[in-house]
């Protein structure tokens, strides 16, 4: 049985969520980090290069709820979130033209000179990244936007793309971070397409995905939408989680209630989570 686990986008606490999750299921003897396959998008990224890598989870969760470096806060501002529904009108439901249009207007700002530079994003994701080269396997699919095409990248290490530019890649938000050079190419981030890119894991018997924030806006498709008739499960942040996240996704503060929820939401996540990952079950989704 071909079993597959999608970590979905969702900023700084989207990560601290789904380490607490994670560890949470595994506390409870579902530990899911032993997927055949691991798609990651943005937040999911970091998370795939981090289990995939063999770091345990009770060390990454003591991280999330450590106290944070300080660091000027950055935001999703409402300049951003007009750029992504301008862009989305533009497209016209053409997912590739939405991917390529918001890929260059975030390549227009960065030559602007309004977002941080690609040398101080490859820092950032160095730091969350223990061990920086590719876990065994060839598990982690990390997922990014090319800029001049619009078209969906997929790195799993068999190319020669280093795991610290695959991930940068698909953290790179756009109009918030600067598309990232790879490969003579610049990538924006793997959200882009999908919050969750789960359709890359389409081919497995069985999938856990594990969505921060997963929307169909546009052309954009739920995971559950994307998975079709795959026996899956779909995680979201429930009531707690989404009050522990608040309203800023990048806000490093938000870091520990966000572990904490995630941990504490895998109770009612386990039995569901169970029955998928390792029995029979019928076709369809259910919500944590």
């Amino acid at each position: 049985m071909r079993r597959g686990l999608v970590l979905g986008g969702g900023g700084v606490t989207g990560i601290a969520w789904e380490t607490g999750l994670l560890l949470g299921l595994q506390d409870l003897g579902v530990d899911v980090t032993d997927a055949d396959v691991v798609v990651g998008t943005s937040a999911g990224s970091v998370v795939g290069a981090q289990i995939t890598t063999g770091i345990s989870l009770s060390d990454l969760y003591d991280h999330q709820v450590s106290t944070p470096k300080p660091a000027p806060l950055v935001r999703i501002s409402p300049v951003v979130l007009l750029g992504f529904a301008r862009t989305l009108v533009r497209a016209r439901g053409d997912l590739e033209a939405f991917g390529r249009y918001v890929g260059q207007w975030s390549a227009r700002r960065a030559a602007a000179g309004r977002l941080p530079s690609v040398e101080a994003r490859f820092d950032a994701i160095r730091e969350r990244l223990p061990i920086q080269e590719w876990g065994p396997g060839g598990r982690l699919q990390v997922t990014a936007v090319d800029v001049e095409t619009g078209a969906l990248r997929v790195f799993d290490g068999s190319d020669g793309i280093s795991l610290v530019e695959a991930v940068a890649a698909s953290c790179a938000v756009p109009g918030v971070y600067p598309p990232v050079p790879v490969d003579g190419r610049r990538y924006v981030d793997g959200g882009a397409r999908s919050g969750s890119n789960a359709d890359l894991a389409a081919d497995c018997d069985r999938v856990l995905a594990f969505t921060p924030v997963d929307r169909a806006v546009g052309p954009m498709r739920t995971a559950g939408q994307l998975l079709g008739s795959v026996p899956h499960l779909v995680v979201s942040p429930d009531a707690a989680s989404v009050a522990a996240i608040g309203k800023n996704v990048l806000d490093p503060a938000r870091r520990a209630a966000s572990a904490r929820a995630g941990r504490a939401q895998a109770a009612a996540v386990a039995p569901l989570a169970r029955e998928i990952w390792g029995q029979p079950r019928r076709v369809g989704s259910s919500d944590g």
